[in-house]
């Protein structure tokens, strides 16, 4: 195994599946000299791709290890891919949620969760 084996290989994009409808409109933009439609939706698509975590982000964010019962972990995993949003910013706003959250109803919340 060589150095290069070991660099980061950028993950290729999955190809989005167009619709007839869209591939025949886009077909007809194109001979008309108009922006292709299908092009505009991939366009949107990386670039909501990129509101992700960065390296270079001014955020710091630091790596921790939780200990989850199957069921929470179920429950996360389904509003992840619900939501479309990472488990690890899932969890950030909660613990947000409920940071903002008086003491009293904190308190109310830990009492009614038998874990």
């Amino acid at each position: 195994m060589s150095l290069t084996d070991l660099k980061r290989r950028k993950k290729k994009t999955p190809k989005t599946q167009v619709s007839i409808e869209d591939f025949i409109e886009d077909a007809n933009n194109y001979a008309f000299g108009q922006p292709s439609v299908v092009s505009q939706t991939r366009k949107k698509l990386t670039a909501a791709k990129h509101k992700g975590l960065d390296k270079h982000s001014t955020k710091i964010y630091k790596h921790a290890t939780f200990s989850l019962t199957e069921e929470a972990i179920a429950k996360l995993d389904l509003i992840s891919s619900k939501s479309k949003i990472a488990k690890s910013r899932l969890i950030r706003i909660l613990i947000n949620e409920f940071a903002q959250k008086t003491e009293a109803i904190q308190s109310q919340i830990i009492e009614s969760n038998d874990d």
